[in-house]
């Protein structure tokens, strides 16, 4: 089996290369992002139709001026099957799709398993269409730039034109499922942070519009959120205190996101056992659902329910059907769900469930212009449309999420099919991103790959070291000294020695300190003093680099202590070996002129 994949893979090659000899590099790669771009859109409806299938065939039976009582299982029984799936089919983690796409930018030369190109598919569309409150987007990304990856890897092409159609893959995922190209080559650009040269911008639009072609083809032309501004919903200039309100409060809600978020998945990655996992996020998931029917999936009817102005939709199935009249109520209402889905979301993920943020941070930010829009009628009975505020707070809460705003501000220009409230849109996520960045500067994205130190961005320097690994630039073959050792000893050993510098060790492997060579020179050829302890010479180094620390962190402390090599320790203080500063610097101008420069 493997022997036959590997030849359907060389004669694809071999097929590739026989067109690619009459084509420039350029025509090439644009092929090729058209081929990514076809796929991804295959992809999407793909994921669609099945998450469509599953939702259907469990929820639109139910009377909706009744409570729906099997809400109190579905979602476990989702997370169930998709942590069982990604364990004994897959074996291999395909959650949090965006951030393993960085990952594999900056960890795995880009290089994403073949298995993500269909996977994902399958566990994000079990997760959410029974119940899971995520986002059908992060898997589609994963599945669009794996497929992106995978004919790289196919043409055999270099990282740099690897990355290429990984982020075209991954731009045409997003503009297939919101049939919006602008917002894909966006995406790609803000969120993956690919940089604008002639010879990627191409392939990027020409991936992104095949994939949008592909999606209206098999989908049709019904926007995805069927949502028309009319007159009174166009931005009034009188309007501007409160859309500055509302972009502060985006930026407050984007932060209780990413907060809610982190700390969920730690508690949960704090429970060893999975059964548990499964009970504490079945009983929160299906108390809150049943409570709340919103938060059911990626809650695409209630987006479409509020641009559209129509709250008493929200109700269906709840157990305050008969309150959806009453205003006060339906402020708290806004407002529960709004907080609740940051918990359901991440429970959804922490469990086991596969599936994304994007969505979810769209959801909250619809009820949290809605909410306010809301407030504003009943309280002082102004005339303040539903439906642009929740439009512009989507934007606003996605731009501190993500720390996006460009790509927030065209989605939602292009979901309402114009751009009567691209003025709001830019003002509510540039005050939503500036807030939000005042109190956290990373996306919920690249928090935990700017921590590890594995985060690629526009700043190639940074972007350089990212690529190099201690484990890998650390040396070992250096001669261990014993404190029992004499000088004597070491001269004899000088011989044969390549290097000038001794770590000294006690019997365990501890590091105790080290002896220069500089500093023996004046006694090693004077015979008397070789009973000498080789502890006279030792000294202690200026500074200890622990085995996992990043590249960034240590280059400094080569500087502070005005030396070249330091040495690399565990926690315990067992030496590892040393790490030079040339070393580094010879592997830098390496990895700097691998993302700067593509072949010939």
């Amino acid at each position: 089996m493997i022997q036959l994949e590997r030849n359907i893979k060389e004669r694809i090659y071999q097929g590739f290369l026989l067109v690619a000899r009459r084509l420039s590099d350029s025509q090439t790669l644009a092929i090729l992002a058209v081929i990514v771009g076809l796929l991804a859109g295959v992809g999407a409806y793909i994921f669609n139709t099945l998450l469509h299938f599953i939702t259907s065939s469990l929820t639109s039976w139910t009377p909706s001026d009744q409570a729906q009582w099997l809400f109190l299982i579905y979602p476990s029984i989702g997370i169930i099957l998709a942590t069982l799936f990604v364990r004994y089919i897959v074996k291999d983690g395909i959650s949090e799709g965006v951030t393993r796409v960085l990952y594999a930018m900056s960890r795995r030369g880009s290089r994403i398993a073949g298995h993500n190109c269909w996977t994902s598919i399958v566990g994000g569309a079990t997760t959410i269409g029974f119940g899971g409150s995520v986002g059908p987007e992060a898997p589609i990304v994963l599945t669009g730039a794996a497929i992106g990856s995978n004919i790289g890897k196919l043409a055999h092409l270099n990282y740099k034109n690897i990355t290429l159609l990984l982020c075209c893959g991954a731009g045409a995922a997003v503009a297939a499922i919101f049939k919006a190209p602008i917002t894909g080559v966006v995406f790609v650009l803000e969120i993956l942070m690919l940089d604008i040269t002639s010879k990627s911008i191409i392939p990027l639009l020409m991936a992104s519009v095949t994939a949008t072609i592909t999606s209206l083809t098999l989908h049709g032309f019904s926007p995805i959120y069927a949502v028309s501004l009319s007159k009174a919903d166009m931005f009034e200039v009188a309007q501007i205190p409160l859309f500055v309100l509302l972009g502060c409060f985006c930026g407050i809600m984007a932060f209780y996101f990413t907060s809610v978020n982190s700390r969920v998945g730690g508690f949960f990655n704090g429970i060893k056992s999975q059964y548990r996992k499964w009970a504490y996020a079945g009983i929160i998931l299906g108390v809150l659902m049943f409570i709340f029917p919103p938060l059911y999936g990626e809650g695409h009817g209630s987006f479409t329910a509020l641009m559209n102005g129509n709250t008493k939709e929200l109700f269906d199935n709840s157990l305050f059907y008969d309150l959806k009249q009453a205003d006060w109520f339906l402020i708290v209402y806004l407002l529960a769900i709004m907080f609740f889905k940051v918990v359901a979301m991440a429970t959804t993920n922490a469990a086991g469930g596969v599936g994304g943020t994007f969505a979810p941070s769209l959801f909250v930010g619809a009820f949290a212009g809605a909410s306010l829009a809301v407030i504003c009628r009943a309280t002082f009975g102004w005339d303040v449309s539903i439906t642009s505020f929740t439009l512009v707070g989507m934007a606003g809460v996605m731009s501190g999420v993500m720390k996006a705003p460009l790509t927030a501000i065209f989605l939602i220009a292009e979901l309402s099919s114009g751009y009567g409230l691209f003025i709001p849109l830019m003002l509510v996520s540039c005050i939503s991103f500036a807030v939000n960045y005042g109190l956290d500067r990373d996306s919920i994205y690249t928090k935990q790959l700017r921590m590890r130190g594995e985060l690629l961005t526009h700043d190639k320097d940074s972007s350089a070291l990212v690529f190099l690994r201690l484990d890998e630039l650390m040396e070992t073959d250096f001669i261990r000294l014993r404190r029992n050792f004499t000088l004597g000893d070491v001269v004899n050993i000088i011989s044969s020695a390549r290097r000038n510098i001794f770590p000294v060790l006690d019997e365990s492997g501890t590091l105790l300190g080290i002896v220069q060579l500089d500093d023996l020179r004046r006694d090693m050829f004077d015979r008397e003093k070789w009973p000498t302890s080789i502890m006279h010479y030792m000294i202690q180094p200026p500074d200890r680099i622990l085995q996992n620390e990043q590249i960034q962190s240590i280059m400094p402390r080569f500087e502070q202590a005005n030396t070249w090599m330091l040495p690399v320790v565990d926690k315990q203080n067992k030496y590892l070996g040393f790490i030079s500063k040339s070393r580094i610097l010879n592997s830098y101008r390496e990895a700097l002129v691998n993302i700067t420069q593509a072949d010939d």
